[in-house]
Parts: C-alpha cells; structure tokens; sequence
C-alpha cells in the first residue's frame, strides 16, 4: 500500500508507517493497530529511545496523523525520551466515521476521550516513566478534558495552541446552529462547504511561516493519499463546541493537578487565544505564554518560533525528571 516508505521495525499487529526520503525521522520504530473503547481500529506509532528517561504521548490537532510529528520524535528521541503518537479516530490511518472518508466528523467527544485512556492502557507497559503530554489544537481540547475526567498517569502536559476556542465565529450562534443541524439530522452533512485537501495553497491556510515544514506535509498526503481529510461536518462543529463549552463551566476542570505549559500563537488564525487563556486560568497548575510572530502550527513553525517551545518543554521536563529522581533516592 505504501511503495515509497522505508520500513522501521514491524510489530504484530503493524500498521503501515510512512517515511519519505530526506524526511528527519527516528532511527527505529513501528506503527500498529489497537483497538479503540469501542473496538475501533486506531492507529499508533512508538518510537523507544535507547536508554530512556521517560515518555512523551503526542496527540495531535484535527486533520493531522503521525508521519507529521516524526521530526518532533526524532528530536524527542534525541533528548532521551520513548515517544508515542497515534491517529484520533476519523483522521490519519484510523478508521475514518463516514463512508465519505475526507469528512472531517464527529458524533460526540465522549469516544475521543475513551480511546485516549484505551492509547494509555494499550501501550503502558512500554512507555517508561514519567510520562509528559505534548497536545496540539484539537488534541489539546481532548487531553485537557481527559485531564479533567481523571486521567492522572501524566507527569506534565505541554500544549501547543490548544483548541480551547475556536477562532472566527460566534461561539454561542454556531454551537446553536449545528446543534440544530443535529437535531434535524443533518450531523453527516459538511457544514461549511467542501475542500480538496490535496490542492489547498499554503498562502490560503496561514498555518505556519515555515513554507519548508509545510511542503513536507503536503509531500506526505500526496504520497498517501488517505492521510488527508477535508471539511468539517454539522457534527464535528457541535462536538468541538460542547468541548469547549464543557472545558468553561466544569468543576473538575478546576481540579486539575498535573503541572502544564500552555503555549498560544501570537498571530493564531484558527483557535481563540481568550479561550486559551480562560481554561489555563482555571487550572492552578498551569502557567500562559503566548508566542510573538506564531502562527497556529508551532511544531511546524520556523526554527527561532520552534525554539521558543522546545525552551519552555526543557525547562518542565527538567522539573519532571528532578523530581522523579528525588522520589527514587
């Protein structure tokens, strides 16, 4: 299925992986099938380092999947950390929700948050600890929420501009609107119009100012083609709406304990920075920083913007580890 891929090590139940040549990627590594909670096939990538120092879970944003974080892994795996990384389910190489495989959909947030804890307890046993979240965008959205719902294997959690808003509409009459379109059965149907994501411009998507890192991506979707996704659907909107609305108003949110850095983009064009700021200054444990000249896709972003994340990622990680060797000794 995938001819131009370099095979990493294979485990049972693999999946495919896709390398592509002159892309930066860890030296081994492979990708599998697990099940999510409710048994659908889901998609993730591990990544050991040879002598590792802990573990770090990547979940990303909406339309992304794993190959687009193998330059962060490869550069997680440098630092001495075992990396995971998986596909949410209707996105990458997971079982997609509609027979309309580039829909961008969702029936409720409730599953996303029961296959993180089922990406959790599939791969525990080989994820040395401790363990640091890093979330983008949506998957941001759904860790903080897993956060919320119980979830305390994690040591510390980075999230780079999590969707804790969603820029450019008025929250209360869209999240009306699509529960409407909801109600009348329209959850299916592309809310917004349709998109080809194979010729999208990079000038139209404004995600990051590294035209370099944003080729790769398209090289990757290009090269397989089921990567991609589309358009959202009437659905996804009113998921992603009742997440946020929940992430506003819920008490266990308050209640959060593990320690957090939250990073915004300065020139975010996708998620609401004052939703960002209001959900982190609900958590006592997390701290703010917005990000001069960023764009949405901070990971992907120049080397000075990405510098600025990998700077505030050492200086948690290095709390992290000091304190797991205190307990030890």
């Amino acid at each position: 299925m995938v001819e131009v891929k370099r095979k990493l090590k294979i485990a049972a139940e693999s999946a495919p992986l896709l390398l592509l040549p002159g892309h930066r990627a860890p030296a081994t590594g492979s990708a599998q099938w697990f099940a999510g909670a409710d048994g659908l096939r889901l998609r993730a990538a591990l990544f050991p380092a040879k002598t590792s120092i802990g573990s770090v879970v990547i979940s990303a944003g909406r339309t992304e999947f794993i190959e687009k974080y193998l330059e962060v892994a490869a550069e997680l795996v440098g630092r001495g950390f075992t990396v995971l990384i998986h596909d949410w389910r209707g996105q990458g190489l997971s079982t997609r929700l509609l027979p309309d495989r580039l829909k961008g959909h969702a029936a409720g947030y409730e599953a996303f948050v029961a296959d993180h804890r089922a990406l959790l307890d599939t791969f525990e046993d080989r994820l040395p600890k401790p363990w640091i979240g890093l979330s983008h965008s949506m998957g941001g959205c759904l860790t903080a929420m897993a956060l919320a719902q119980g979830e305390t294997r994690y040591a510390a959690c980075i999230f780079s501009a999590p969707m804790w808003g969603i820029g450019g509409f008025p929250r209360g009459v869209v999240h009306a609107l699509a529960s409407t379109m909801s109600a009348l059965g329209r959850s299916n149907d592309y809310a917004l119009g349709t998109s080809d994501p194979y010729t999208i411009l990079y000038d139209k998507e404004r995600l990051t100012h590294d035209r370099a890192r944003y080729d790769r991506t398209r090289d990757q979707i290009l090269a397989l083609r089921d990567l991609a996704l589309g358009a959202i659907t009437w659905g996804w909107i009113k998921t992603s709406f009742d997440a946020i609305a929940w992430l506003y108003k819920a008490r266990e949110v308050a209640e959060i304990t593990t320690p957090m850095v939250v990073l915004g983009a300065g020139e975010e064009k996708i998620v609401d920075n004052s939703g960002a700021r209001l959900v982190a200054g609900r958590i006592a444990s997390a701290r703010y920083l917005e990000i001069p000249g960023a764009y949405h896709e901070i990971l992907m972003e120049t080397d000075d913007i990405r510098a600025v994340f990998w700077r505030e990622f050492d200086a948690l990680t290095a709390e992290v580890l000091e304190e797991a060797i205190s307990r030890r000794a």
